[in-house]
C-alpha cells in the first residue's frame, strides 16, 4: 500500500512544536550572549603574559573543542549532582552550550587579534594605555569585525547542535519532533517539518547575526 501523507495530523501538536521552536530560541540567544562574552574574556587571557593563565584557558579550550558536546551535555546534567550540583534540564542544556561557544569563540576571537596590526598597539602603548584600555579601545573591535563571519558560522553550529539537548529531556525542537512521533507514529512528516524549521532558524540567525554586525562595525569601516 502506498504511503498517505497527512501533514494535517500535525496541526493539533502546534503548540508543542511552537514550544520546541521557543526554547531553541532560547537556548541560543543564552549561549550566545554569555559564550561570545565569555569567549572575549578568554581570547584576553589567551594573549596575557601570564604563562598560568594561559595555560589554563588552553587547556580548557582543548578539552571542550576535543570532546563531544553530547558528553559535555550528560557530564553537566548527570555527573554534577555527584558533586552536589543539581541542575534543571534547562540550565543544563544553557549551560552547555555557554560552555562549548565559549571555547570556540575564544579561539575564533584569539586568531582576529592576532589579526590586528602590531603598530596600532604599539602606537596605543606610547600614549601609556593599560593593557585592558589598549584591548578594549583598539584591539577588540577590528579583532571582532575580522572575525565576525566564523563566529557567525559557529554561532549557526551550536543553535543546531542545540537537538542533542532533547537527550536530557529538554523540551527543545527536536524533543518536540520525537514526542509528536512517539504519538501519531508520522515520522516521516513530522521529521520533514522539524527539518524545515531548523532550516528557517538557521537562516534566520545568519541574517540577524550579519545585520548585527553590520550595525556594530560600519562605523569603524568608516574611521
Amino acid at each position: 500500500m502506498a504511503y498517505q501523507f497527512d501533514f494535517g495530523s500535525l496541526w493539533e501538536y502546534r503548540g508543542v512544536i511552537a514550544d520546541g521552536v521557543g526554547l531553541t530560541i532560547r537556548l541560543t540567544a543564552v549561549g550566545t550572549v554569555a559564550g561570545v562574552g565569555l569567549g572575549i574574556a578568554g581570547a584576553f587571557a589567551r594573549t596575557s603574559r601570564s604563562p598560568a593563565l594561559k595555560a589554563a584557558v588552553g587547556a580548557y579550550v582543548e578539552f571542550i573543542r576535543n570532546t563531544p558536546f553530547l558528553i559535555q551535555l550528560f557530564f553537566i546534567f548527570f555527573g554534577l549532582p555527584v558533586l552536589g550540583v543539581k541542575l534543571s534540564e534547562w540550565q543544563a542544556a544553557s549551560l552547555a552550550m555557554v560552555v562549548n561557544l565559549a571555547a570556540y569563540s575564544t579561539e575564533i576571537i584569539r586568531a582576529g587579534i592576532q589579526a590586528v596590526p602590531k603598530g596600532q598597539i604599539e602606537a596605543a602603548e606610547a600614549l601609556a594605555m593599560s593593557r585592558l584600555q589598549i584591548f578594549r579601545h583598539v584591539i577588540l573591535g577590528p579583532a571582532m569585525r575580522k572575525v565576525w563571519p566564523a563566529l557567525s558560522s559557529q554561532i549557526v553550529i551550536v543553535m543546531l547542535g542545540s537537538s542533542v539537548c532533547s537527550q536530557i529531556a529538554a523540551e527543545e525542537l527536536t524533543y518536540a519532533a520525537n514526542f509528536i512521533q512517539s504519538r501519531n507514529f508520522r515520522a516521516f512528516e513530522v521529521y520533514f517539518v522539524s527539518t524545515g524549521l531548523y532550516l528557517i532558524l538557521a537562516v534566520g540567525l545568519r541574517a540577524l547575526l550579519k545585520l548585527v554586525g553590520w550595525s556594530l562595525f560600519r562605523r569603524r569601516r568608516h574611521v
